[in-house]
């Protein structure tokens, strides 16, 4: 049995060879020229299929795809027009649009589509049965992880000094804070510090702060993070990459709980717990003389190792679920993650860890044009994230689209929106040079 496709467009010749083609690769078409006419057959009649321009007449086919998702939300439908925009794509993909194409196109490109559309409607790709979720996100069950919310639950209440180690993206931050939640000092601040992001010089003001006119461009008192956390919590995130000068001054500090601002007289008395973090194996560096044992041995009272994903894969639905859940809340969509989908997730390696998962999971939720997570776009999402040859450029000039629904979903932000696609944002400027937005 064929399927039916309902054809909007106002354009004759158009009208006339898209209806031509479709009949002759075997489906039934029914065309109308105008929205009226097109909202009321869909009134009458359910149809799997609709193909409609967007610029039409005094309605638009924003309203034709609203249309038929209300008589029938698995309605597929496809969007076509040689005027795309940010905001016309942005409404169609928040209102379940399957593809949109941009005029001229090969009627080639259009079959494939609605092949698509049927392949999707037709799938038995069961979805995912939901379990119930945690309010925090340090989502998993695995025997690793139970390990690490006993440990938690047990150092939190101290005021333990507590080494984090795992490589990029397990969650470190994630378990700092969770330590935080847990203790004492919840009703102090939470201060997080990227050791490795801040140049040597620069560091120990950074945490000591700093006096006026101690350094060129000191106008005036700085207050040091160490200080600023008074009966909080400080994550020293990356401790490994500090250099040997500052590792005394920092363990002198662990030692006796006093700063001496740059520039200062005298010491200070502050009161903060400290938690490192680290996705080096410091232990190893203090073989090789790159990190100073007394250090170590102040910051190792208690330590914490976060498996990598590959090692937990059965937390890989729950944090699916949770992902799912939380990009479709954000972007206004309704994507469903199904059976096929979820053992693609299970089988990838995730070099980049949970970080890596969450982007994969926002790109999905925002470009997944059936609302449906399934093998084959988990493969051509995880395939556009890996770095290709020649320059680290991942997305090809196709998939401008991609780009242009990103953009819109995430409100312009050019860094989110380079995570999301996997790209460095220096990519993703040419790529905008390039189309010209």
């Amino acid at each position: 049995m064929s399927e039916r496709i309902l054809v909007v467009e106002d354009d004759p010749s158009v009208r006339t060879t898209i209806v031509t083609f479709l009949e002759m690769e075997g489906f039934e078409v029914v065309a109308v020229s105008n929205t009226r006419d097109a909202i009321e057959r869909l009134g009458q009649s359910a149809y799997p299929l609709v193909i409609s321009d967007i610029y039409i007449d005094d309605r638009t086919g924003i309203d034709v795809l609203m249309a038929a998702k209300k008589q029938n939300p698995n309605c597929a439908v496809i969007l076509m027009t040689a005027r795309g925009t940010m905001e016309t794509v942005m409404a169609a993909t928040r209102n379940g649009a399957f593809d949109y194409l941009a005029k001229p196109f090969e009627l080639d490109t259009l079959l494939e589509s609605v092949k698509r559309a049927i392949d999707s409607r037709q799938t038995d790709d069961d979805e995912v049965e939901r379990e119930e979720l945690p309010e925090s996100e340090m989502i998993g069950s695995s025997a690793g992880m139970v390990e690490i919310y006993k440990t938690v639950s047990r150092v939190a209440p101290t005021d333990a000094t507590v080494i984090i180690e795992g490589e990029t993206g397990t969650g470190k931050e994630l378990v700092a804070r969770m330590i935080h939640r847990f203790s004492n000092r919840v009703t102090n601040p939470f201060v997080a510090v990227d050791c490795g992001a801040i140049p040597a010089a620069l560091l120990e003001s950074e945490l000591f702060g700093a006096m006026k006119g101690a350094f060129t461009g000191a106008d005036r008192d700085r207050v040091g993070v160490l200080e600023s956390a008074h009966r909080g919590t400080v994550f020293l995130d990356e401790i490994g990459e500090i250099d040997t000068a500052f590792q005394v001054k920092l363990l002198r500090f662990l030692q006796e709980r006093e700063i001496r601002p740059v520039g200062a007289a005298r010491e200070k008395k502050v009161d903060v717990r400290v938690i490192a973090a680290t996705n080096r194996n410091l232990q190893k560096m203090v073989e090789e003389g790159k990190f100073r044992e007394d250090l170590w041995f102040r910051l190792n009272v208690v330590r914490l190792e976060l498996p990598p994903l590959r090692e937990r894969r059965i937390d890989v639905p729950l944090l699916a679920q949770f992902f799912v859940d939380k990009y479709n809340s954000r972007y206004n969509r309704g994507v469903k993650l199904t059976e096929s989908g979820l053992k693609a997730l299970r089988d990838f390696t995730w070099p980049g860890n949970v970080r890596q998962f969450q982007h994969l999971i926002e790109r999905l939720t925002i470009l997944a044009p059936n609302d449906r997570i399934d093998a084959e776009s988990v493969q051509d999402a995880i395939s556009a994230m890996e770095p290709k040859e020649g320059g680290g450029e991942t997305l090809a000039e196709t998939e401008a689209d991609q780009i242009r629904r990103v953009l819109a979903a995430t409100g312009g932000n050019k860094s989110r929106a380079a995570a999301i696609l996997g790209i460095e944002r220096k990519t993703l400027y040419r790529k905008l040079e390039r189309m010209k937005l």
